[in-house]
């Protein structure tokens, strides 16, 4: 069968006669893994760059144009073990990365002036009142000039251009009065340089853009994290299929050439790209990132198959119903754009309210520079006066309130085992009264366990795990590791939905269903757990049942027990067989209970809630859960959950227990607490040294020590967010 593949799609210009590609690769893990992928790549002749990011797990690839295939890249990277696929690079997030890094370059300068400045100005202060020449005096204020002024041109960019681009929209925002206040006292200070006067603000203004940017800086950071994704979007929606364009020849296109009524190969190990019915062959499944659960499905002629969904054994012939946007994958994604965009409301309320500063604090100073005049003081003194009233009235304490108990909090999570992927999210965690669980691999392990191994031989049991090394199944993958095996019987052979056979001194060894081992008369003989799954085990003559399942996390009773007593209401929403959810609420006392629930009833459920005036905490692990995750007032999902669903929930916690989700709403508590506060003592201070301030008693650099008093005061205010949680009993 000849195959041809097309990836030309994704291929763009990287000038100088040169052509660029990203991939998204699966698998990438470590350094080793980063060297050994750039090492065997940059060894193809005409390849200029392979370059490897860790964090997102891509490739960078250019080569001299019209010299090499991209297909060339991705068999080489099968080569060396990875699979790879065509990744159309986010704008947006790349953006997002400069612009951390620039404002941390800004902060570094700025920080770095601050330091020498203030060196150069304590000799200064305690000159002027003690024999200092006038003559030391300026050279200390020029020297103070050379620093703050290339220094504050620099870092203040983020503050001007922001300045600059309201004002030429013919509006105003939070860095109008800010570029003011720092431009006019180095104005200022270059003119009382000039003119030898004893005071000069250089120290004022390059400390003022040094707390600006922290919070600024802060509060990017933890919005850049929001849309920070924990894996591969591309790797968990294939681009590209082998659509046949004969009776035996394939070609593989991107999924935008393939419509309803194509005929498509899906071949062992590849992820599905439409959604289909199987025509032709026989394979089980892994529909877990649409349906959330784990155990593989048998696919065969008149099995619908869904976008998303993973080949594991045998290869399929799939008609094909929906390609590209219109496959239930598509519907997933556009139900989370919809619900991610009704959250992003909150946030515009807030820059709509944040905007009021500015022409309030305009207000504040134009007044005071003209009362100050037409009360017969000099212009020179009135200008003063009004640049205290800038920098005194700078929301520096506003701007830390919230991004430095963000920070501190997120730190106290971690150590509990909980990452923010929100920078918000602590605000509406603090308010969740309701928590919906989805049960498969959140309320349950992700992983599967023998729950009656202690019922078999120990030799068989040994047996068995070792035949069951042999094969690529969830279940026996559950017996190997419950058996504690370490080498695979050899010439063991597996049979695609059937099980697996070895002959061990003569006698033949069977793995798998029932009928595959015939044990079926045991199955109706057997008590059997009704959520597990059976998995028989033959050697020879003696026939065994495994019953396998996914248990609870060991904590989840007592961490259902700990919400209830903080009055927050718990249920469960599954898209899992009903026994399976009937067993799991009986465990864990939880009345609330639905199975077999779509992501629109999911979000149907979570808007009911919403309307009632709840504050929904949602806690899912499948791809079908990211709608939910992002409808809800606040989420959740364990590190184990589908890469799509990390990216959508506002936390994810680490490891097998439950306990980090009450450590969570604990510490969220505790911090919403603090950043109230802080809002108020931010307040507070603004209140008491704006009057002050326009008294005229207050110099800009008297101005700058209170504000940045002020950022001290709320940043040690936010440390006490680093304990919060109380004990689970």
């Amino acid at each position: 069968m000849q195959v041809t593949r097309d990836f030309s799609h994704y291929v763009r210009t990287a000038g100088a006669g040169l052509q660029h590609i990203d991939l998204a690769v699966e698998g990438v893990h470590c350094a080793g893994c980063m060297a050994k992928i750039e090492r065997g790549l940059s060894a193809i002749p005409d390849v200029t760059l392979a370059r490897v990011n860790l964090t997102d797990r891509r490739v960078a690839l250019e080569w001299k144009e019209g010299r090499l295939d991209p297909a060339r890249f991705i068999d080489r990277l099968e080569e060396l073990g990875y699979k790879a696929y065509p990744y159309e690079t986010e704008s947006a997030e790349a953006t997002e990365v400069a612009e951390s890094r620039f404002l941390l370059r800004c902060l570094g300068v700025a920080a770095f002036a601050t330091m020498n400045v203030m060196m150069l100005s304590i000799p200064v202060w305690s000159g002027n009142v003690s024999d200092m020449l006038p003559e030391q005096r300026d050279f200390f204020h020029w020297l103070s000039a050379l620093i703050a002024l290339p220094a504050a041109a620099y870092a203040g960019q983020p503050f001007f251009r922001s300045a600059w681009r309201a004002l030429s929209n013919k509006t105003t925002n939070m860095d109008v009065p800010i570029s003011i206040g720092v431009g006019l006292a180095l104005g200022m200070s270059v003119v009382e340089t000039v003119n030898h006067a004893e005071h000069a603000y250089f120290d004022a203004a390059i400390m003022l853009l040094t707390f600006l940017l922290v919070g600024r800086f802060l509060d990017q950071n933890m919005r850049r994290r929001t849309r920070a994704i924990a894996g591969n979007l591309a790797a968990l929606k294939a681009e590209t299929a082998a659509k046949f364009v004969g009776p035996d020849e394939i070609s593989q296109v991107p999924v935008a050439a393939i419509h309803p009524g194509d005929i498509v190969l899906l071949r062992p190990g590849e992820r599905c790209a439409v959604d289909g019915t199987v025509i032709e062959g026989r394979s089980e499944i892994d529909q877990s990132l649409i349906t959330g659960e784990t155990l593989y499905v048998t696919a065969e002629r008149g099995t619908p198959v869904y976008a998303g969904s993973m080949n594991i054994s045998g290869s399929l012939r799939v008609r094909v119903s929906a390609a590209s946007e219109a496959t239930l994958l598509a519907e997933i994604t556009r139900l989370l754009d919809n619900a991610l965009a009704a959250r992003s409301r909150y946030m515009r309320l807030a820059d709509r309210a944040s905007r009021l500063y500015a022409p309030v604090v305009h207000a504040t100073a134009l007044i005071t520079i003209l009362g100050w005049v037409i009360a017969g003081t000099s212009w020179h003194d009135a200008i003063v006066t009004g640049v205290a009233v800038l920098i005194i009235t700078c929301p520096c304490a506003l701007g830390l309130a919230i991004p430095t108990v963000q920070t501190v909090a997120s730190g106290a999570m971690f150590k509990a085992g909980v990452l923010l992927n929100s920078g918000d999210a602590i605000e509406r965690l603090a308010e969740a009264d309701h928590v919906i669980f989805d049960k498969t691999g959140t309320l349950t392990l992700p992983d599967l366990d023998v729950t009656n191994a202690a019922d078999i031989p120990p030799d068989s049991f040994a047996l068995a795990g070792r035949l069951a090394l042999s094969s690529h199944h969830p279940v026996a993958a559950a017996v190997a590791q419950a058996a504690d095996a370490k080498s695979p019987i050899v010439g063991a052979v597996e049979e695609a939905g059937q099980g697996v056979r070895a002959v061990v001194d003569g006698v033949e060894l069977r793995l798998g269903r029932p009928s595959f081992c015939g044990a079926e008369a045991l199955v109706g003989r057997a008590t059997l757990d009704p959520e597990a799954s059976i998995v028989a085990f033959s050697n020879g003559a003696e026939k065994f049942i495994l019953s396998v399942r996914q248990g609870l996390r060991p904590d989840a009773q007592a961490v259902i027990a700990a919400l209830k007593d903080r009055n927050i209401g718990v249920e469960i929403l599954s898209g899992d067989r009903e026994p399976a959810v009937i067993a799991a609420a009986h465990a864990l006392s939880i009345a609330e209970w639905r199975a077999g629930v779509t992501p629109a009833d999911k979000i149907a459920r979570i808007e009911e809630l919403k309307r009632r005036g709840s504050k929904v905490l949602m806690v899912g692990d499948g791809m079908n859960d990211a709608p939910s995750l992002a409808a809800a007032h606040v989420s959740m999902s364990p590190i184990s959950a589908a890469h799509l669903s990390q990216a959508t929930a506002d936390l994810v916690f680490l490891g097998r227990p439950l306990a980090p989700v009450v450590a969570a709403i604990d510490s969220a508590r505790k911090a919403l607490h603090l950043m109230r506060q802080n809002l108020w003592l931010a307040i507070g201070y603004n209140v008491l040294a704006v009057p002050v301030a326009i008294s005229g008693v207050v110099t800009p650099l008297i101005a700058a020590a209170a504000m940045s008093g002020s950022s001290i005061l709320v940043m040690l205010n936010s440390l006490r967010a680093r304990s919060a949680s109380r004990e689970i009993v």
